[in-house]
């Protein structure tokens, strides 16, 4: 049985994709069934270490971007898009799975036409409450449609909503569940101060990064804060921060991360009061914490689905959402305050992360690949 998984090269692809491997492994072993062939196709491998680890062969193409405002780029990358099909055809009659999933987004395309010209079945997860082009695209032949958000269903043909299940977004289990226990040691953070976790998506949000540094000296008189800044973004903004914070008693307050790794994201959410985060995927992880939350969607037309999922979260009553366009020291500053200050909010948000989160996203989701793996390896 061969198993082929395809998506964007950022982490809200890559790491949904990774849960439900996690859970497709469990399966199999839990069904006493034979270790499938798993592979993922993309432009990059993205984190080559998760793919080893959870024994997936990684196969590369090309993939051109289409961007929804004028760029000379966008004729160029049709010729990428073009080369992208052709080696993603040879590779994947090469493989010759028995189903391809697909999470979307324009790298996740080259791989599923080859699925589609090869009469392979297709199974596609869309993260975004407005779904992307390629979802759109890819619905009209692929066997299952699974979704994150509720709302995203409407938007799929009349005809496919049969196919069409509410997964939730699949989170990796060694995210899911934060740690309390010593993590306030771990992060070198004292007791009794509320903490603050600024999240800032994969690449770290520049925005974000230079509104928190603006009022950074006055959040760390009442505040611990834990601040992932981008890896490309690190040493400016600890350098910046350094300067900010000069003769402050309570410099050690901040706590700057390239990139939070499992372990010391699980003990930030464990112990933060607040998530201040862009709209991504990272929702989901924000609500399987059970965490208040005030997301700042990037806006349009840089990315047209984050301001929809921003507020697809707030009407479950989990989050704040502050526009960028929005966004200054002294509101984020101002809305911080409001909540950790208001525990009857908090826990009213609380509450409705935990409803919104669905735990069983990636279990969903590998079960129904791997029917119709073992479907489609019968009939061949």
């Amino acid at each position: 049985m061969r198993i082929l998984f395809t998506g964007g090269g950022t982490g809200g692809h890559f790491y949904p994709i990774i849960a439900v491997v996690e859970e497709l492994n469990k399966l199999v072993k839990d069904k006493h069934l034979l270790t499938p062939e798993l592979y993922y196709m993309s432009p990059n491998p993205y984190n080559s270490g998760l793919l080893f680890e959870n024994g997936v062969i990684y196969k590369k193409n090309t993939a051109g971007k289409i961007r929804r405002y004028f760029s000379i780029l966008n004729f160029f990358d049709l010729f990428k898009t073009g080369w992208g099909v052709l080696v993603s055809i040879y590779q994947v009659y090469s493989i010759y799975p028995d189903v391809v999933f697909g999470k979307g987004g324009y790298a996740s395309f080259p791989t599923l036409l080859a699925a589609k010209l090869l009469h392979i079945p297709v199974v596609i997860h869309e993260s975004d409450s407005v779904p992307g082009r390629v979802s759109l695209w890819a619905s009209k032949f692929a066997d299952k449609i699974a979704v994150s958000y509720a709302d995203a269903a409407q938007y799929f043909p009349k005809d496919r909503q049969d196919r069409v299940a509410h997964t939730g977004n699949p989170v990796r289990k060694d995210i899911a569940d934060p740690i309390s226990i010593g993590a306030r040691e771990f992060l070198k953070i004292e007791e009794n101060i509320p903490i603050v976790l600024v999240l800032g998506g994969s690449l770290g949000s520049e925005h974000i990064n230079n509104i928190l540094i603006e009022d950074l000296s006055k959040l760390v008189e009442k505040y611990a804060i834990i601040h992932q800044t981008g890896k490309e973004k690190f040493a400016e903004v600890k350098e910046t921060a350094e300067a900010v914070l000069h003769g402050s008693q309570h410099a050690d307050r901040y706590k700057p991360f390239d990139y939070l790794n499992a372990l010391a994201m699980r003990m930030s959410a464990g112990v933060a009061s607040v998530v201040v985060s862009r709209a991504g995927s990272t929702i989901f992880e924000i609500a399987s914490w059970g965490l208040p939350s005030i997301i700042v969607p990037i806006p349009e037309p840089v990315s047209h689905d984050q301001r929809s999922n921003a507020f697809a979260y707030a009407r479950a009553g989990a989050c704040e959402v502050i526009e960028q366009d929005n966004l200054t020291a002294n509101i984020l500053g101002a809305e911080i305050d409001r909540l950790i200050n208001n525990l009857p909010e908090r826990s009213k948000m609380q509450k409705a992360a935990r409803e919104f989160y669905k735990p069983d996203a990636a279990k969903l989701v590998a079960e129904e690949i791997l029917k119709i793996a073992l479907s489609h390896e019968i009939e061949k």
